[in-house]
């Protein structure tokens, strides 16, 4: 298994040493082989990325967004926690949270590359969720995406992926809202289902 080298910009301090890429193929491949057993890796621009230990929060968080979000879904979709998500060859964010229509055998031989609805639980990570991660997905075509930030007992919704400037080759959300627990949200692919802020939030 071999990396992709890029060399990092000239200068005149002499050689650089090369910068290794990974593909989502070889991200996944180190995980079938155990290499980040008990960690949470994620993969963004060919870089793998390390968060610490799930304090018990997030994991009630996680818990409370499936149930949540099995009900206000039903059947026909599929659930997937803390899964791969194989947006391109150089990006597999592993999301928090991710709902994808069909069922779990439509996509045996891949993982899914997009998402209808998909949530990252932000403890430390409200920055990189909100930014690095936000202008991943929303390239990746997912028209909903929601980051519960449990810190400050919230949930920050961001909608209507647009391309960014000509030349970044990137997109991102041009509707970001922020709810309170004392407020609702339908997700857009269940636009039925009103969900309590609060029934998300440990």
């Amino acid at each position: 298994m071999s990396a992709t080298l890029t060399a990092p910009p000239a200068t005149t301090a002499g050689p650089q040493p090369l910068v290794m890429r990974w593909t989502a193929e070889q991200f996944n491949q180190m995980g079938d082989m155990g290499w980040f057993e008990g960690r949470r890796a994620f993969l963004l621009d060919g870089v793998i990325w390390e968060q610490g230990p799930m304090n018990p929060p997030h994991a009630t968080a996680l818990e409370l967004l499936d149930i949540a979000l099995r009900a206000a879904f039903g059947v026909g979709w599929r659930f997937r926690n803390q899964t791969p998500l194989t947006v391109d060859e150089y990006n597999d964010p592993f999301p928090d949270y991710a709902v994808v229509r069909g069922t779990p055998r439509d996509s045996n031989a891949t993982h899914p590359a997009t998402a209808s609805l998909i949530v990252e639980v932000s403890d430390t990570t409200l920055q990189t969720d909100l930014t690095v991660k936000a202008e991943r997905y929303a390239t990746a075509g997912v028209t909903d995406y929601w980051v519960l930030d449990i810190v400050n007992r919230q949930l920050i919704v961001l909608r209507d992926p647009a391309p960014l400037p000509e030349g970044l080759g990137a997109t991102a959300y041009r509707d970001q809202k922020t709810y309170a627990p004392t407020e609702r949200i339908s997700p857009l692919a269940a636009p039925q289902a009103s969900i309590l802020i609060s029934d998300l939030l440990p």
